[in-house]
């Protein structure tokens, strides 16, 4: 039997939400807020969307085919100054949960379609050949045959990528392909079920050579071993804030040249104005350097990473500056209080499940500044809560949409401690 039921919100996944006459949450993908819809009987909290009765001013025509297919999207249906919306809705919520009220967005950035140039990709052999694209969603693999969202230069690869993928022995079944698009040009990491044959090893140099790829590692699927270089056919280069940098192989880079822009331009927007030669700032989760180099120029630099390659690569292009990078595992070994305390402030662009154990130091140490590089709501809500209780106070959210139809949000929140005279750990 179909109901009929009005939605009232968007979840954080993007499906539509209604209250039920219980007074129970209802997931409906595909819906959107203000929308009377018909829905097939639920199952357990979720129900298929059958027709929209009335649609939002909103909605708009999904510029993708794949669109409900692929599950790289989420919200092509909804027009993107709305999606904006929606995702400084969700920064905003994240701040209110951790006790901040009525956080001031003072800046909102949306990527342009045909922007991204960082995409992890599934591929899978089948009958008729290799698909290459991304889960359906809680499905199979959809080959992804147009995209809107990556850049034209990435895009272009993946049909050649196709035949080489089908011509490899080492693809037995499944494997997987990080594709950078670095300043040097691509750069891809190959993961495949099986070894890498010297005919394998043949075909991709010949690949590389003839798409003007410079490096493309391999290491065996599913794990994290290092990789190896499986063709190189010159050297491999990224310029951050100016610098070249020779990023290691699936380097950590920001979806999009916009929204990393956008992220720099916040960040150093929000560093103190009146720093001296003697005064430093502490980075933590510094990778190769996206933020680096530019706050270099402000100031003393300490850049806290954990990943090796990452570490070394930074290193390598910091002669000469006012940089100095170290490897941390910031996770088992923070940076204690006492020397944050010391940092006129404290710059950190955490993983997806935050900071961990280095918020708690970050807190005790209450430096002059914290600038908090969000890409995740929910992590966000649990670093932001220890500084409220601290006394910080939030100076404002720049909001960045660099995944552009996802579900997903960057933000840079600014924090400043709490008035003077504050406690130093000595």
């Amino acid at each position: 039997m179909t109901t009929d039921i009005d939605i009232s919100a968007l979840g954080v996944d993007g499906d539509g939400l209604a209250r039920l006459p219980d007074g129970a949450l209802l997931f409906v993908p595909g819906a959107l807020p203000c929308e009377r819809v018909r829905i097939a009987p639920p199952n357990g909290h979720a129900a298929a969307l059958l027709s929209v009765l009335r649609p939002s001013p909103d909605r708009t025509q999904p510029p993708c085919p794949l669109f409900g297919e692929c599950g790289g999207c989420a919200v092509q249906h909804l027009a993107l100054p709305a999606a904006l919306d929606w995702k400084a809705g969700t920064v905003v919520h994240a701040l209110e949960r951790a006790g901040f009220v009525d956080p001031t967005v003072i800046g909102r950035v949306q990527s342009p379609p045909a922007s991204r140039r960082r995409v992890d990709l599934a591929i899978r052999r089948r009958p008729d050949g290799v698909a290459i694209g991304l889960h359906a969603r809680r499905g199979a693999v959809v080959d992804l045959t147009t995209c809107p969202v990556l850049a034209p230069a990435l895009f272009a690869l993946l049909p050649a990528l196709r035949d080489v993928a089908r011509s490899l022995g080492a693809l037995r079944q499944n494997g997987d392909v990080l594709i950078n698009l670095l300043d040097s040009g691509p750069d891809l990491l190959l993961a495949t079920d099986g070894p890498l044959e010297p005919s394998d090893r043949a075909k991709l140099a010949a690949f590389a050579r003839a798409h003007h790829i410079p490096r493309i590692a391999w290491r065996p699927v599913g794990t994290t071993d290092a990789p190896e270089t499986a063709a190189q056919t010159g050297p491999v280069h990224h310029l951050f804030s100016g610098t070249a940098v020779a990023p290691p192989p699936g380097a950590f880079l920001q979806p999009s040249r916009e929204g990393e822009a956008a992220i720099i331009a916040a960040v150093l927007a929000a560093v103190p104005r009146k720093l001296v030669r003697r005064d430093t700032i502490i980075e933590l989760y510094a990778g190769c350097g996206t933020l680096s180099f530019a706050l270099g120029e402000k100031a003393r630099l300490l850049a806290f990473e954990g990943q090796p390659d990452a570490v070394a690569a930074l290193r390598r292009a910091t002669s000469k500056t006012r940089i100095v990078a170290e490897q941390r595992d910031l996770n088992r070994q923070p940076i204690m209080a006492r020397q944050i305390a010391d940092a006129r402030a404290v710059v950190l662009d955490p993983p997806y499940m935050g900071a961990g154990a280095q918020m708690a130091q970050i807190v005790e140490g209450q430096p002059e500044r914290v600038i908090y590089v969000s890409c995740n709501p929910q992590a966000l809500t649990r670093d932001a809560a220890g500084l409220k209780t601290a006394g910080y106070q939030l100076d404002g959210v720049t909001v960045i949409d660099q995944f552009l139809w996802s579900a997903e949000v960057e933000a840079v929140c600014v924090f400043s401690a709490p008035p003077a005279p504050r406690r130093r750990i000595r």
